[in-house]
């Protein structure tokens, strides 16, 4: 069993995450502001509050972990749909410096379909009107994001989400792996987290970004 950081650890995606690694027997360190309020009691979590964008707090946060599953996401507000942001870009250079530092090679990390080389694959609606009015100021950001991955020289995989809903777990769901398959489509949170932690331990994809759906 390794010892799992989660990046983004007190809600959505990295919530579930958090739970299926715990499920799974993993040791998990949940990073998050509001860590505190992680409904889970688990003695193999270990809740750090923190801020993704500190220098000091990643740092700290990477001893003894094996690998990163790095799960930040931003509301929807208008203030990022107008304006955009960095976030995606400036932690993940943080969390990248911060792994050759430490050593640390194992880098799984979440954007969605849109992202990068996946942007235009989302058929007519999603490319032509949803995307370019809610999505792409913070889509360009994780495009930054990807690039930061990409050439870090770690051993990462990017996973692109599609639409993410609330549902329970199916494990039914879609990877997609070549791009002439990407298209768009729904996928539960959870499903999201049980693929997330199925490549812990899993080699096959490291290199790859995957695009999931149900």
């Amino acid at each position: 069993m390794s010892k799992v950081l989660v990046i983004g650890a007190s809600r959505g995606v990295g919530l579930e995450t958090v739970r299926a690694a715990l499920r799974a027997g993993h040791s998990v360190r949940g990073l998050a502001r509001s860590a505190a309020r992680i409904p889970i009691q688990d003695a193999g979590l270990d809740k750090v509050s923190g801020d993704a964008l500190d220098r000091d707090t990643i740092r700290n946060a990477l001893q003894d972990v094996d690998v990163i599953i790095q799960t930040l996401g931003v509301n929807f507000a208008p203030r990022f749909i107008f304006e955009g942001t960095t976030l995606f870009s400036a932690s993940t250079r943080i969390l990248v410096d911060a792994m050759k530092g430490a050593d640390v090679k194992r880098l799984i990390t979440v954007t969605g379909l849109g992202a990068g080389d996946s942007r235009g694959h989302g058929g007519l609606l999603y490319d032509a009107i949803l995307f370019p009015l809610l999505l792409k100021r913070v889509y360009d950001d994780k495009d930054v994001q990807e690039w930061t991955v990409r050439s870090s020289g770690l051993d990462w995989i990017i996973v692109r989400p599609g639409l993410l809903t609330d549902r329970p777990a199916t494990d039914r769901y879609r990877v997609l792996t070549a791009s002439k398959d990407w298209r768009f489509g729904a996928i539960s949170r959870a499903d999201v987290a049980d693929f997330l932690v199925r490549q812990i331990n899993d080699r096959a994809l490291i290199g790859t970004t995957p695009l999931l759906i149900s």
